[in-house]
């Protein structure tokens, strides 16, 4: 789209504006990792582990030293020398016992021990990229294989393979919240109580863009720089500084566009520090770029975690309490986000929508030999909506109350709110009834008797779900929000989030614009440069953009206006005191007599006579959280599907979402955010699925065998809001990033056991492929004939 479209219109709160990269994008001028290029770099090749867990017996690196173009090949022992170490663990919480969280220590490159398949052992730096790669084919590994555990239940076994002497029994922590004892008091008040099994199966995240770097140290000044893909540049120069334990002023970040990351980015890799290391010791430029294949081996995961549930009621179908007992798989190694998804996470959301009087969580943490797992599109939120709308259908059919009903005699009703959850959120609008009610209106849940029966004529199963959730957003709402006015008139907006998709520049540019009356062309916004935030800087993740740097941007633009209006009198050469901003002008009311910001920033850099006492600039810096505390996205995705009773194939017919986000700063992309969000959620509820053998070989290492969602597969989907204002941030957004996993999971596999319950099958876990259905359908026939 062109630069003179967006000239002919003004985008504020609330329009579709169009994303202001795309037109950078779709001419394919965008700048990804691998677009970096400097003379004179060299390029990095890894030997990665063949085995899941073995003892490091020796490493001959001989021929690869020798080989052509190889400058340089270093192992574990090499990197742990010269200090090099991997983040710790961003949380640490205590166990259910009150002992401490185990902590198990990590190099860059395996020493002495390698914990998964695809664990780093050797970097090799070489003049070329095949050069350095057939290098890595000469390096002679010998490892002493170990017994395997994959799976965190069998870990915790006594009997199981340990992979640390540091965590004794496998367990990180056993991670425990709520009140036992006043769950066990609803427990022994129930009238009927729900139980399920639950999986959240492990997901290979699979961005678009793999990952690369292009690493550089300039000695004279003793500095790195990286550029890389990241989820906020601040946070990862300084994890990188604390790797290579130098000062975070000795490393700058810069990050360009960003094909995809949904968590995934927003820690260091061992590739990275490695680079980094490696471009001092060469005092050369050094690229590295992975492959597909070694991407499925070596990314972080996502999910991979199991509970166990039982939710409460008495005999009118109120809840009265919820218990979780389950198993989170950490992986090899402890991702530093890789205890917050599955523990805490799911603990602060499983509250949901509904009144529950009474929860705990306990969840065991365990490493097993798979690849570390962090946080993934949710983080634990939607797993915990999934939990709780999984046991309200299957309390629906233990208490033989109608499923809409059970909801409704659950649901926290408006004059209950401002409303404060068991783990003390703050739950301040909404009408989760009204949302439920009328989405369920517009998804013709009367008429969906005859859809099933003419379905069932077909030879197909028809199911309905229902998929409600709330989640707690943007839980860390300190950010930066710097606002500058350059000299050709363009205006720039600083801030930590970083956009791997969806579309920033825009989106602040609204903000900025209808708050300052700045055109929206001329907004430029500022997020992969650690340099421009020498102080602070945030992240993109937990739907935090638009409520953190959004209300920073407020608040910034309020310095601004602030700076006019006392620069006003000597800009207008006033004395009145009826001086007003509007429209983005200061101006005096009385006379009609105006300046514009942009054309006040221009008198400011060309003054010469400003008195004293006057700001000096119109540039305005906040950094903070005021105002940009946790919010609650809620709502209610209906998903209807056919299954084939004779191959199993589950195809989605009908998918319509309501959502409560708050203010809407931007239509479009928010429904391009639920697009995403309900595609992923149906990627894992009905194909993703991560499997390995007994020896810990990826058995699903590629596209052939790893299924992930096209088009195709879905129907269009009908998007709709019906938003209710939060005061608990200045532009009173909710978030909305990660609703569509949020609600999809539990309405598409609520629809998939709604189908299969006309012929008795009462569960099944995700991913519901067509194997899966098909032999639970057959299973049901079978039990049904020994009836």
């Amino acid at each position: 789209m062109a630069k003179d479209h967006f000239d002919r219109q003004r985008f504020g709160i609330g329009q579709s504006a169009p994303r202001k990269e795309d037109p950078t994008l779709l001419r394919g001028e965008g700048r990804y990792s691998d677009d970096f290029n400097v003379d004179g770099q060299v390029y990095l090749a890894f030997v990665y582990s063949p085995v899941a867990h073995g003892r490091i017996d020796s490493i001959d690196v001989s021929d690869a030293r020798d080989a052509e173009g190889v400058l340089g090949v270093w192992t574990g022992a090499d990197l742990k020398d010269q200090g090099l170490t991997m983040p710790d663990s961003m949380s640490a919480p205590t166990s259910r016992d009150g002992s401490d969280m185990r902590q198990p220590p990590r190099h860059p490159l395996a020493v002495d021990k390698v914990r998964y398949v695809g664990d780093p052992v050797v970097c090799i730096a070489a003049q070329t990229a095949a050069q350095a790669r057939d290098a890595a084919e000469l390096v002679m590994l010998e490892i002493d294989d170990l017994a395997v555990v994959t799976d965190a239940e069998a870990a915790a076994d006594p009997d199981a393979p340990q992979l640390f002497d540091e965590v004794p029994g496998n367990r990180v922590v056993e991670y425990f919240d709520g009140d036992a004892e006043a769950v066990d008091a609803g427990f022994s008040e129930a009238a009927k109580v729900a139980r399920l099994r639950l999986e959240d199966p492990r997901i290979i995240i699979n961005p678009m863009e793999l990952r690369a770097c292009l690493a550089e140290y300039d000695g004279a000044r003793d500095h790195f720089t990286i550029s890389t893909q990241t989820q906020g540049v601040f946070p990862f120069h300084n994890e990188a500084a604390r790797c290579l334990g130098v000062s975070p002023d000795q490393v700058s970040v810069i990050t360009g566009s960003v094909g995809g990351s949904f968590g995934m980015r927003i820690v260091t890799f061992p590739e990275q520090i490695c680079a980094l290391f490696a471009a001092r010791a060469l005092n050369r430029p050094v690229k590295w770029l992975e492959e597909r294949t070694s991407s499925f081996l070596t990314d972080y995961h996502g999910r991979a975690n199991r509970y166990d549930c039982a939710l409460a009621l008495d005999a009118e179908g109120r809840m009265l309490a919820m218990r979780i007992e389950g198993f989170a798989n950490l992986g090899g190694y402890l991702n530093p986000n890789g205890l917050s998804s599955p523990a805490k996470n799911v603990m602060g959301n499983l509250n949901s929508m509904y009144r529950l009087p009474a929860l705990s969580v306990g969840v065991k943490c365990m490493v097993t030999n798979t690849p570390p797992v962090g946080a993934y599109r949710g983080a634990g939120r939607q797993a915990a909506n999934y939990i709780m709308e999984r046991m309200v259908e299957e309390a629906a059919r233990v208490t033989g109350i109608d499923r809409v009903a059970l909801r409704r005699i659950n649901q926290i009703r408006p004059e209950e709110l401002p409303y404060t959850s068991l783990t003390g959120q703050r739950y301040d609008s909404g009408d989760f009834t009204a949302l439920m009610d009328e989405t369920l209106k517009a998804a013709d849940l009367d008429g969906f008797a005859d859809r099933r029966e003419a379905s069932r004529k077909a030879g197909k199963l028809r199911g309905f779900g229902i998929g409600c959730f709330l989640e707690a957003t943007s839980l860390n709402g300190k950010e930066l929000g710097r606002i500058r006015f350059e000299a050709n008139g363009d205006v720039s907006f600083v801030t930590g989030t970083l956009d791997f998709g969806q579309g920033h520049a825009s989106t602040f540019a609204q903000i900025i614009g209808e708050k300052l009356g700045i055109p929206f062309e001329r907004i430029n916004l500022i997020q992969g440069d650690s340099d421009e935030m020498p102080d602070f800087g945030g992240y993109t993740g937990g739907s935090r953009s638009v409520i953190a740097s959004g209300n920073a941007a407020l608040k910034a633009s309020d310095m601004v206006i602030d700076k006019a209006l006392q620069l006003a009198p000597w800009a207008l050469d006033t004395n009145a005191n009826d001086i007003t901003f509007e429209d983005g002008q200061v101006k005096v009311t009385s006379t009609g007599t105006a300046i514009s910001l942009i054309d006040l920033a221009r008198r400011l850099r060309e003054a010469t006579d400003l008195p004293a006492g006057l700001p000096q600039s119109l540039e305005s810096e906040f950094i903070g959280a005021e105002g940009a505390g946790p919010t609650f996205p809620n709502g209610c995705h209906i998903c209807e599907v056919e299954i084939d009773e004779a191959t199993g194939e589950t195809r989605i017919d009908r998918y319509l979402a309501t959502n409560d986000v708050g203010q809407v700063v931007n239509p479009l992309l928010l429904e391009g955010q639920v697009h995403g969000g309900i595609m992923q959620g149906i990627g894992q509820a009905l194909m993703e699925r991560v499997i390995y053998d007994d020896e810990g070989q990826l058995l699903s290492g590629s596209f052939t065998d790893y299924c992930m969602p096209r088009a195709d597969d879905v129907p269009f989907f009908d998007i709709r809001n019906r938003s209710t204002q939060t005061a608990l941030n200045g532009i009173g957004a909710k978030g909305v990033g990660e609703s569509g996993c949020a609600g999809s999971l539990g309405s598409v596999m609520n629809a998939v056991i709604d189908a299969l319950s006309t012929v008795g099958v009462t569960h099944i876990d995700m991913p519901a492929t067509p194997e899966t259905v098909w032999r639970a359908i057959q299973d049901a026939r079978k039990e049904t004939s020994r009836q």
